[in-house]
């Protein structure tokens, strides 16, 4: 009789990430650890152990850029981090700055010790989650676009002093998703919850030694990662699998209250900022592969932000098509808002074309068919601005909307006010009928458009009724920061005012 052969840990290129072993090697803790970096010619892993030593395995696999191999014993809730095999690390893991894996489904801050008179220090670890949620019988509202009416929030904001909310869920998924919240929301009329990133993410280094923060999470470093500060105390003391069980607790909630949740998601650039910044992840698997470069080898910035990621690379496209798929299959989100659409789709040329792959490959998705794509139709780039161009099965912001309807509400009364006239209402009726000039030569209808008057950049509704001008001195910007054109109108008193000869806003 013929002995069989021992089993071997083969590997495997996908998923990307780190994953559980499944069928013979199921029950002893290994996991297959894949990552994208070809310029890579060998890749180690670092783990933390249940122990609390470090330890490495050098991936054997490569295949496509993906170095991949099987490794462990690796438990649930292990920080763990990749670094090229035989360079030299840039410290002892668990506190030097290793690679973050781009796939990670959670972040961990590494606080480091600093002088009395320094700002804090830390490093980031990717989180080994294997996590499980019981959805009960929730179901996707699957909300018609036709009576869909947009409610865009910030997490923290949004209920952090509100007085009916238990203070310690206040600011929290948790407290999103308390009946005092969802009643409040479903009162207003409104049928979606349009939430600003919550993907982790980190504040830019010239903040903290100016002692702020970047409070709107726009500046993203763990796209598969639940922002842990938006998690109650109790959560985050738990660990980053509670941190994802609120996050999806909420959702959750949400749904059974008849709201769909649409996620802010900023894909256009990431953390690591400018060029001559540290590496954090993405810059040191592949600077090249990621962002976007001119000839010179400059990064081709359109976002404002330090760097593009380029979409004309196929494994970028791919990434972003894998988060979205994350956050709907796992996550039954309902929806994204995608920041500076523009640049996730600008070609080999670096130019904006309304057949890239990634938004066909998006509006095709099986797995995203019924979530709601809106874009934020512009970015600082060349032809940035684009509103009406994107393809059917995508919805655009609307800034003509919000232009028409301020100038109908605020600026017309100013003119008058001082003995002008005011503008045509024809302009207004043009968009409140959906504004086909702009939308109909993309071929689609007016219910692409979404119709906003306010959002995160600019004024709230209240500051249109009472400011003229822009006040964003306290951030130490010089006020540089923002629009100017408000198209707003002080109603004769800069600021709020008790007087009750001026008119009050909303």
């Amino acid at each position: 009789m013929v002995n069989p052969a021992p089993l071997t840990r083969a590997s495997r290129e996908f998923p990307l990430g780190l994953h559980s072993v499944k069928g013979a090697w199921s029950q002893d803790g290994h996991a297959n650890a894949a990552v994208w970096a070809p310029g890579i010619a060998s890749m180690d892993v670092h783990w933390c152990r249940a122990d609390g030593t470090w330890t490495s395995e050098t991936l054997v696999g490569l295949d496509g850029g993906v170095h991949h191999g099987v490794v462990g014993p690796v438990a649930p809730g292990a920080l763990y981090a990749f670094w090229p095999t035989g360079e030299d690390l840039p410290g002892t893991p668990g506190t030097a700055q290793l690679l973050l894996d781009p796939y990670a489904r959670a972040v961990e801050p590494v606080a480091l010790a600093s002088g009395a008179d320094e700002p804090p220090s830390r490093s980031y670890y990717s989180v080994f989650l294997e996590h499980t949620f019981d959805w009960g019988t929730s179901e996707h509202p699957r909300t018609p676009w036709r009576d869909s009416v947009i409610y865009e929030a910030h997490v923290k904001g949004l209920t952090k002093l509100h007085p009916g909310i238990p203070e310690e869920l206040r600011g929290t998924y948790a407290g999103l998703a308390h009946p005092v919240m969802t009643a409040y929301l479903r009162d207003l009329g409104v049928t979606a919850v349009e939430l600003l990133p919550i993907h982790f993410s980190i504040d830019e280094p010239h903040l903290e030694p100016l002692g702020l923060s970047n409070y709107w999470g726009y500046n993203t470093l763990g796209f598969f990662s639940a922002h842990s500060a938006y998690a109650t105390a109790a959560a985050r003391e738990a660990g980053p699998d509670a941190v994802l069980d609120e996050f999806k607790g909420m959702v959750r909630a949400l749904h059974e209250a008849g709201l769909e949740v649409i996620l802010d998601v900023v894909y256009n650039h990431t953390a690591e900022g400018e060029q001559h910044r540290p590496a954090l992840c993405w810059r040191g698997l592949g600077d090249r592969d990621y962002y976007r470069h001119d000839d010179a080898g400059r990064y081709v910035d359109t976002t404002g932000c330090g760097n593009s990621l380029d979409f004309s690379q196929p494994r970028v496209v791919e990434f972003a098509l894998d988060s979205l798929r994350y956050w709907v299959e796992e996550c039954h989100v309902d929806g994204f808002r995608f920041d500076l659409a523009v640049t996730l789709a600008r070609d080999e040329n670096n130019t904006f074309t309304p057949r890239h792959p990634f938004l066909v490959a998006a509006g095709a998705s099986k797995a995203l068919r019924g979530t709601k794509l809106i874009t934020e139709p512009w970015d600082i780039g060349p032809d940035g601005w684009q509103t009406g161009r994107f393809p059917v099965g995508w919805a655009d912001w609307n800034d003509g909307f919000r232009d028409a309807v301020r100038d109908f509400w605020l600026r017309d009364v100013a003119s008058i006010a001082a003995g002008g006239t005011g503008s045509s209402p024809a302009r207004l009726a043009g968009r409140l009928a959906g504004s086909a000039d702009t939308f109909a030569g993309s071929g689609r209808s007016p219910l692409a458009s979404v119709n906003m008057v306010t959002a995160h950049d600019g004024f709230t509704l209240a500051d249109l009724t009472a400011y003229e001008r822009k006040h964003n001195e306290a951030n130490g910007e010089g006020n540089r920061d923002g629009s100017n054109d408000n198209r707003s109108y002080n109603h004769g008193a800069e600021g709020r005012t008790e007087d009750e000869g001026i008119p009050r806003g909303p």
